[in-house]
């Protein structure tokens, strides 16, 4: 689970003097007019069992983690900008560590922040890793719908990919207007 709550004004307005959040208060993920961020609260809990006992215990399963995989992004030129190689390096680490081929993924929740620089290296992330695909690879981000839960971040994509799932629809990834130049959307 994850808890976010901004009790105290001092981190809104020191990103917001670095440049770090959007102007208009929208979070724009993979838009041509992505310029930050968007910060949000809430939490997320999750109950998680064993599959061989859930299925004893009749319980109702809504998915089945086959695997994950956490690593740190190394140096990089600062906290809004990701470093693709690590982000490559994880996700082949996570794919293999669950017997996943990538061709089979048909959906990725993405971190996706809605930041002009960070979301290419993302997205160009993902190419290198999905590459051999020939059908779609459906992305998205949370943040477009309920901001940047930051601690809770996490556990929020993780409970809407669940239930994009259950429900087999994927929700709005909304301000989504003009596709980011800077991302190569054929590949």
């Amino acid at each position: 689970g994850g808890v976010a709550l901004m009790l105290s004004p001092e981190n809104t307005i020191a990103f917001a003097k670095a440049g770090m959040l959007a102007a208009d208060g929208r979070c724009k993920t993979f838009d041509a007019a992505a310029d930050g961020y968007v910060r949000g609260e809430g939490c997320g809990m999750v109950v998680l069992k064993r599959l061989r006992d859930a299925e004893r215990d009749g319980d109702t399963i809504l998915a089945v983690i086959r695997g994950s995989m956490i690593n740190h992004d190394g140096p990089s030129s600062g906290l809004t900008v990701p470093r693709g190689p690590s982000q490559q390096a994880v996700l082949r680490q996570a794919l293999q560590g669950a017997d996943i081929d990538p061709t089979a993924v048909s959906y990725i929740e993405a971190h996706g922040t809605g930041t002009a620089l960070g979301d290419p290296i993302e997205l160009g992330a993902l190419r290198a890793v999905f590459r051999k695909r020939t059908a779609p690879l459906w992305v998205g981000s949370v943040k477009t719908n309920i901001g940047h839960l930051e601690a809770a971040a996490g556990i929020a994509s993780f409970i809407k990919t669940v239930l994009a799932l259950h429900h087999r629809q994927l929700p709005a990834h909304l301000h989504f207007d003009q596709p980011n130049p800077y991302i190569e959307w054929d590949q």
